[in-house]
């Protein structure tokens, strides 16, 4: 299920509110162009800043468009697990077919309160559950040992979208989980060395613009053409650095805009980009041949 190009898809806004109509567009545009899953509600969709009901309707925004055509793997963590539960059976109600689940963030559980926590989760849904790792925004990492535990005891915990940069990490988490538990890359940089190490696909968020080449490269590993996924490793790097030079999602939201792909809108406190590094963005996306 977890395999290939996963995007982590914007949430393009129009006077203030959602954008129903171009989201809708942008996941054919995906569907078209080979991505492999939809994750809405994630940390490039501006979750933090969506109301309760914005969160479930672009969930259900989503399910309606994909038509179960690819997984819809929905966003529903929350530093709070009594609002992770709430939003995960909201989405599971409304036919997602996965939860991804972050890390709490900003109180800091220890291990034990990870285990905890996502058990909780687990128990109270049906559904299959991806854990996100990403202590660079949440402040704690979810360490490999807990991992493993979790995927043995939990049934339904079936994959980690690891964003914690390190390799040396994603190899214990494979070592002690096995094939039961996925691993799937949560850098965009970072996917061919994932893939190499026994990951199943790349949650992009350069694939919001460029969704062909990020599905090849996978596709290209998978085939063995270890040479040809390396070229397009290479392509990508310098518009992944560009689409990560500020805070994820401003780059990727602006380059969208400088397309044509959907308003560059954002919520603060996510704002627009300073000038020299607009101009940084500019240029990686007329060096790719998009602009």
């Amino acid at each position: 299920m977890f395999k290939g190009s996963i995007v982590a898809i914007v949430t393009p806004f129009h006077n203030g509110k959602i954008d129903e109509k171009k989201l809708r567009d942008l996941i054919e545009f995906h569907i078209k162009n080979g991505t492999s899953g939809i994750v809405p509600c994630g940390t490039t969709g501006e979750s933090a800043t969506l109301t309760f009901e914005e969160h479930e309707r672009v969930i259900e925004v989503t399910i309606e468009q994909v038509k179960k055509r690819v997984p819809v793997i929905a966003g529903t963590g929350s530093n709070s697990t009594d609002e992770a539960i709430m939003l995960t059976r909201a989405a599971a109600g409304s036919g997602a077919d996965v939860s991804l689940q972050v890390s709490p963030y900003y109180n800091r559980p220890t291990q034990k309160g990870l285990y905890e926590h996502f058990k909780a989760i687990a128990d109270a849904v049906e559904i299959p559950i991806i854990l996100y790792n990403i202590a660079s925004r949440t402040g704690v990492n979810i360490e490999p040992e807990t991992l493993a535990r979790l995927s043995r005891d939990c049934k339904n915990i079936v994959a980690v979208k690891e964003a914690s940069g390190s390799l040396d990490q994603m190899s214990r988490i494979k070592q002690l989980c096995g094939d039961r538990f996925e691993l799937i890359s949560g850098d965009d940089s970072l996917t061919l060395p994932v893939l190499s190490i026994g990951g199943t696909g790349i949650i992009s968020v350069v694939a919001n613009i460029v969704p062909r080449d990020v599905a090849d490269l996978v596709s290209e590993f998978e085939k063995g053409n270890i040479t040809r996924a390396r070229e397009i490793h290479y392509k990508l790097l310098p518009l992944i650095k560009a689409v990560f030079i500020e805070t994820n999602p401003i780059p990727i939201k602006t380059a969208m805009g400088l397309l044509g792909m959907c308003e560059p809108t954002l919520r603060l406190p996510m704002c627009a980009m300073l000038p020299e590094n607009l101009e940084k963005l500019k240029k990686a996306l007329q060096d790719y041949g998009l602009l």
